[in-house]
């Protein structure tokens, strides 16, 4: 037995021209609707997996590991660990995680592994009893950054992890000795090298935590990409291919940063384009 549920997590406000590259405003606030300082909101949502014997937790949001300025820096709107709230919503606290899945090591898909910031206190790793999982080519460049996305990690963070001893890094061949065979991967380099986007079988069709290479329902527009994306015309063609590939088996994708919608069944319209269907705010118990 298993079913997914999205946990809401910590919310961010982030400039949208930004988040939607080189499409123009004009375009882009038809979608999401920018505030006084051109800022649109953006949520931060994890999976739940249950199974028979585990919890699997699929990415842990921003969290609210940094200081009171860098919050305001990056737009985090609350100050307590809201992913930890959602968790106990259900019935588990972060003690009750077995495996937690990164789809990449940027601060706002695994900072939520942190406890929250407290003053003088140093960084604080949650989730004791979980081994984590990420791509192996996405841990070497997070240990060794581009200028381009240095401060999109967190060097304390990848240290904690290592000292842990509970990482696995998997390799693009072959899926995670840990999850097992039922759990295959989606990799994608062209928002940065080696994300793993997670696969999970269901009766319906299969359902594929998107990460950020489609961010939220927006972006499923095939031309739409962000500004911090590494290589925009590759992350088209990836963007592509997954999407051929779940609409040739009546698929759906899971959204992080789309504070509306949760979950859709890819579809195309009467022009051919990609699009969705059956969209919903939020999974709870989904059964497979």
């Amino acid at each position: 037995m298993r079913t997914l549920t999205t946990l809401v997590g910590n919310s961010q406000k982030l400039d949208g021209g930004a988040m939607f590259g080189n499409a123009p405003r004009a375009l882009w606030e038809r979608w999401m609707p920018a505030d006084e300082h051109h800022r649109i909101d953006l949520g931060c949502r994890a999976l739940l997996v249950r199974e028979d014997d585990r919890n699997v937790l699929v990415e842990t949001g921003i969290g609210a590991f940094f200081s009171p300025e860098m919050k305001r820096r990056f737009g985090v709107q609350e100050d307590r660990h809201v992913l930890l709230d959602s968790l106990a919503a259900v019935g588990l606290c972060d003690a009750d995680i077995d495996v937690v899945v990164l789809t990449h090591l940027h601060f706002d898909h695994a900072g939520g592994l942190l406890a929250a910031w407290e003053e003088g206190l140093a960084p604080r790793l949650l989730f004791p009893n979980a081994r984590f999982v990420t791509g192996r080519r996405q841990w070497q460049r997070a240990c060794n950054p581009h200028p381009r996305d240095r401060a999109s990690y967190i060097p304390e963070l990848l240290e904690l992890l290592e000292a842990s001893g509970r990482l696995e890094l998997v390799d693009g061949e072959g899926g995670s000795a840990l999850l097992g065979p039922d759990w295959r991967f989606h990799w994608s380099d062209g928002h940065t090298p080696g994300q793993l986007l997670p696969e999970i079988a269901m009766p319906d069709g299969p359902v594929v935590f998107a990460g950020d290479l489609i961010p939220g329902a927006p972006w499923v527009h095939l031309p739409i990409t962000m500004g911090y994306d590494r290589f925009p015309e590759g992350l088209i063609e990836e963007k592509e291919r997954l999407l051929d590939s779940l609409l040739a088996r009546n698929g759906r994708l899971v959204f992080t940063h789309d504070p509306a919608t949760a979950l859709g069944r890819v579809s195309r319209d009467d022009k051919g384009r990609y699009t969705l269907v059956e969209a919903c705010a939020e999974v709870h118990g989904l059964a497979a």
